[in-house]
């Protein structure tokens, strides 16, 4: 659940109590924006029955200054973005292709953020579609959300509800989108600095190509390198 609250002290206590009073329990939090005096929080409300939603919904609006912006039911295994953020880096750096980098990627990033698809769009020159996943929008239409010089093109997502991440420094851009939700700050800016890192990685690939790893150099001490299998020296 996605609820609109005050940002001020006791504004989620409040909400807690409402859901407590339908027999309801939180199981996970997050804050995805704040500003403005207001805050947006994610919940994970357990119930003990599914035909109290309806109850639930109307005792968290309830609150004053409190909307619900979205219900959905939760996965099966409830995830934490943090441990999720770090596996997905984890992958990218031991993978050593770029393709199976972008591949891993949209992967990762359709499940860690419930997007219903992904894309890498390459920018270095005319944009270009290099990897998708899902029902991606038209090609078209994804050169002309990367490229604001082209004509605006229509989609099914609205602008809200695509989130974009350079992969620095390589010319590419990593899309996601979700249909009926919006991407919130915090969101944005863990897939700006997964980026960060896709980018990094990839650029570590391209120097690895250019400049191969040269042999060990030669141990000073015979005996040590002998022990640790290293070339010498010496005979």
């Amino acid at each position: 659940m996605r609820v609109w609250l005050p940002d001020r002290p006791g504004a989620l206590g409040l909400v807690a109590s409402r859901i407590g009073a339908v027999r309801a329990e939180i199981v996970g939090i997050e804050i995805l924006e704040r500003g403005a005096g207001r805050a947006i929080d994610e919940l994970v409300v357990e119930l003990p029955d599914p035909t109290l939603l309806g109850l639930l919904i109307d005792e968290v609006k309830a609150v004053d200054g409190v909307d619900v912006e979205d219900v959905r039911p939760a996965p099966a295994a409830l995830r934490d973005p943090r441990v999720d953020a770090l596996e997905t880096v984890a992958t990218l750096v031991e993978l050593s292709s770029d393709h199976a980098v972008l591949e891993a990627v949209l992967e990762h990033v359709r499940a860690d953020f419930e997007g219903d698809w992904a894309a890498v769009v390459d920018v270095g020159g005319p944009p270009e579609v290099r990897v998708a996943r899902g029902s991606v929008p038209s090609a078209a239409w994804l050169t002309a959300f990367v490229d604001p010089g082209q004509p605006t093109a229509t989609a099914d997502t609205g602008p809200d509800e695509v989130a974009s991440a350079p992969l620095t420094g390589v010319g590419l851009d990593l899309l996601l989108g979700r249909h009926g939700r919006p991407f919130r700050a915090r969101e944005r800016r863990q897939l700006c600095a997964l980026g960060r890192i896709v980018g990094a990685r990839l650029r570590q690939l391209a120097e690895t190509r250019r400049w191969p790893p040269a042999p060990p150099p030669a141990s000073r001490c015979p005996l040590m390198a002998r022990q640790l299998g290293e070339p010498t020296d010496r005979p």
